[in-house]
């Protein structure tokens, strides 16, 4: 899972590059500037390997009008292996075993992650829990229950590492196994407060990143970090959200990637239970304990741990929602790609999209909440530009 340092000699004909000679090559390709994950699997895919891909890079940034472009040094990719051996980091490449399936399959999945600890966690069922960073001393403690609980039930809980509900999930399931996704690179202790925690998430756990070793974590790397941590579970448990978090950015990436998003309901006069109490109205399963976690997952996992019997709570049941999340996503796209800045009459787009007024009425008022639809005079309906 380690990439050695290649040195090629320049008094012989080339060779065909050996995996250490093409993984080298890869990582360089994607530390060089304007190379996204897109860009990165475009280029491999048109030119065959990362050597072909580095030599054409320069003329690709050419024809896109960037003058004097230059890839990544090599030093510089030596410099990241040397720091990783020395804080006894590993790489894994999407190609290996080892890398979990459930993240290699997004099509925005990681490259390469670093890792620090124990590997073998990725191959053992997932269960993101999120929340909020300034949770309440009952969300930090409905945290440590459910990682708790999901713990001894087989699962290994991830989450990323924040201060509040992350880091009470973290430490409660860390005797069964806890993964940390980080922002910045995978040796960077972020927030300082959970030094400790992540120390001995590297030693009983496993911490990741797929920043480079040495970054330090900037807003703009927390939202990438959130598709990792849904990406690599089975399902999305939200324990307190604002409304505008980054817990339900971590949400509405399962959702995207057809995950089960679930959440914990609050008080509504707590700002902090709005974004979960939200995402259970729009059709989120509704969560008390760890059991109702694992119901949810229903056949889909039937490998999935299960909680004893007598640690079942009694058969009572939340109202099935009217939509589920993904129905509600989709309903909401179908309206906003029928309309445009031309009026449109409710009942017209009732018909051109064949769906009852009982499904479609309720919609529009969100989207119009939104922002997203305009109602006009004579009840019009528009799109804003």
């Amino acid at each position: 899972m380690t990439i050695e340092d290649h040195n090629p000699s320049s008094t012989h004909p080339p060779l065909p590059p050996t995996p250490e000679d093409e993984q080298f090559a890869r990582l360089r390709l994607l530390r060089s500037r304007r190379v996204g994950i897109s860009t990165y699997k475009r280029l491999l895919i048109e030119h065959g390997t990362a050597q072909n891909a580095l030599a054409a890079l320069p003329e690709v940034a050419r024809a896109a009008g960037v003058a004097g472009y230059e890839i990544c040094p090599e030093g510089v990719v030596r410099a990241e292996l040397r720091a990783a051996h020395a804080q006894g980091a590993k790489l894994l490449h999407i190609d290996h075993p080892d890398y979990p399936a459930s993240l290699a399959e997004l099509d925005d999945a990681p490259p390469f992650l670093w890792l620090m600890g124990d590997p073998a966690l990725l191959s053992k069922p997932m269960i993101a829990l999120v929340g909020a960073r300034n949770a309440s001393s009952l969300g930090t403690r409905m945290a440590r229950s459910l990682a708790h609980d999901l713990g001894e039930a087989g699962f290994v809980v991830v989450s990323g590492l924040a201060r509040g509900v992350d880091a009470a999930a973290h430490l409660a399931a860390l005797p069964y196994g806890t993964i940390a996704v980080q922002a910045g690179g995978v040796d960077i202790m972020y927030p300082a407060e959970n030094t400790a925690l992540a120390e001995d998430i590297a030693k009983q756990g496993l911490r990741l990143s797929e920043q480079p070793m040495g970054l330090q974590p900037t807003a703009r790397y927390f939202p990438k970090r959130n598709r990792i941590i849904s990406g690599l579970a089975r399902a999305t448990v939200v324990v307190e959200a604002a409304a505008k978090s980054g817990s339900l950015i971590t949400a509405r990436d399962a959702l995207d990637q057809g995950r089960d998003v679930l959440a914990v309901p609050g008080h509504p006069f707590d700002a902090r239970a709005s974004g979960g109490n939200m995402l259970i109205r729009d059709g989120a399963t509704l969560v008390r304990n760890a059991a109702d976690v694992i119901d949810a997952l229903g056949p889909m996992q039937s490998d999935a741990p299960q909680l004893p019997l007598e640690a079942r709570p009694p058969a009572a049941k939340a109202p099935k929602p009217r939509r589920s999340l993904r129905e509600t996503a989709s309903l909401h796209l179908t309206i906003l790609q029928r309309l445009g800045p031309s009026p449109v009459a409710e009942d017209q787009l009732i018909r051109d999209l064949q769906l009852p007024s009982s499904s479609l009425t309720p919609a529009l008022v969100e989207l119009e909440m939104e922002g997203k639809v305009t109602r006009n005079a004579g009840g019009l309906l528009t799109r804003p530009v």
